[in-house]
């Protein structure tokens, strides 16, 4: 009787043991969404299936070169517009000469083109003071005819000069005409074979800045391929840099967990880096197009005898505060652990189109045609209104 009445005791503790332990392993598995370490109330839709993406932007040559230079390799930060990667450049120092001597030759023609209206109608004015003259003598002439003083054939004569001057007046207008077909209307600067020639120059010197590529974005240095002495072509992608203010956090979440979520939702993120310790603030930015296996390589084919249901995953875009990403940055790929407080229903649904768009710029490649001015400048051997267009 009393053994029985000992073991009683002990069952009811090894009951209450197992059930505090049930109850810590479950608090333990949600704490890294409860309210006090994420922020996020118990109306969330949660997924650890969440992981950080960005852009990956490639470095492309646009004209084809030997490379010559290497200036960062992986893993180094670089800032927007420095020179990652030289190419050599005697061709295109070449190009741009013959560039240059094709637009001074242009300007000189153009020059002579311009003086040589003024000549022509400085002609025209002569062919008009001969043919007043002739007609005049042909005027005089044929007052004496009568009188015996002058002889036919004089007459004849003054005629036949008049109609030369005549003639020669109308060949010095026409050539005036032919001239000023070429020039009127336009300056040196305007005229049609000048900017041809400036186009020409300033299509070399681009050709010239571009043996030297700069960095588009700052970031980290990732993907390099290249090597020193190699022959790259047009458009090879030669290395990549990661911005590491331009990241995001995609979370894969069931199709079942979609109904709730809206567009603009805050979202609590923390990291397998950093720990639970470091909360990314977000909010939901867009849902992409289809499920992840519709854009797999291989989509699914689900049209056989031996079909399974699977539940799909969605993948949902986060975007991450710029200040607590500068704080703490992150690198593509790695683990996240995603809570959204669907407790807001304000929003669209990610189902409708009504996330903002998203836009990237550069003004790295703003400056490759300043070269150009100074060349022109030369070439037309005085500052020129046309260096400003």
């Amino acid at each position: 009787m009393t053994e029985q009445t000992n073991h009683a005791p002990q069952s009811r503790r090894k009951l209450a043991l197992g059930l505090s332990a049930a109850v810590l392993a479950a608090a333990a598995g949600i704490a890294w969404s409860s309210p006090g370490v994420l922020g996020i109330g118990w109306n969330s839709q949660q997924t650890e299936d969440a992981y950080v993406e960005g852009n990956l932007v490639h470095v492309t040559p646009q004209v084809a070169g030997t490379v010559t230079r290497i200036a960062a390799d992986n893993t180094d930060f670089v800032r927007p517009g420095e020179v990652l990667v030289q190419l050599n450049d005697v061709d295109a120092r070449l190009a741009l000469d013959r560039a240059e001597a094709a637009l001074a030759r242009s300007a000189r023609q153009v020059r002579s083109q311009l003086a040589g209206v003024g000549q022509l109608r400085s002609t025209v004015v002569q062919r008009e003071s001969d043919l007043a003259r002739t007609e005049s003598d042909l005027a005089r002439r044929r007052q004496l005819a009568d009188t015996g003083a002058v002889s036919g054939e004089d007459i004849r004569h003054a005629d036949d000069a008049v109609g030369a001057a005549r003639a020669a007046l109308n060949a010095a207008r026409q050539q005036v005409d032919a001239a000023r077909a070429l020039v009127d209307g336009t300056t040196l600067e305007q005229h049609p074979d000048v900017l041809s020639s400036i186009a020409g120059v300033r299509d070399a010197s681009l050709g010239l800045a571009r043996t030297t590529l700069a960095a588009p974005v700052g970031g980290i240095v990732a993907r390099r391929n290249v090597q020193i002495g190699q022959r790259v072509a047009q458009g090879a992608p030669l290395m990549a840099i990661v911005p590491l203010d331009q990241m995001w956090v995609t979370a894969n979440l069931k199709e079942t967990q979609l109904k709730d979520v809206r567009i603009g939702q805050p979202v609590a993120v923390t990291s397998d880096v950093y720990g639970a310790d470091v909360v990314f603030h977000g909010r939901v930015a867009g849902q992409e197009a289809g499920t992840g296996s519709a854009f797999a390589a291989v989509p699914a084919q689900n049209a056989t005898g031996n079909w399974i249901k699977v539940v799909q995953r969605v993948p949902v875009r986060i975007a991450l505060d710029a200040q607590e990403l500068a704080r703490h940055p992150l690198r593509l790929g790695l683990s996240m652990k995603v809570a959204i407080d669907t407790s807001r229903a304000d929003g669209p649904s990610l189902l409708q189109a009504g996330a903002a768009r998203h836009s990237y710029e550069t003004v790295v490649f703003e400056t490759e045609s300043h070269g150009a001015d100074a060349a022109i400048r030369r070439a037309l051997g005085a500052p020129a209104a046309v260096v400003a267009r």
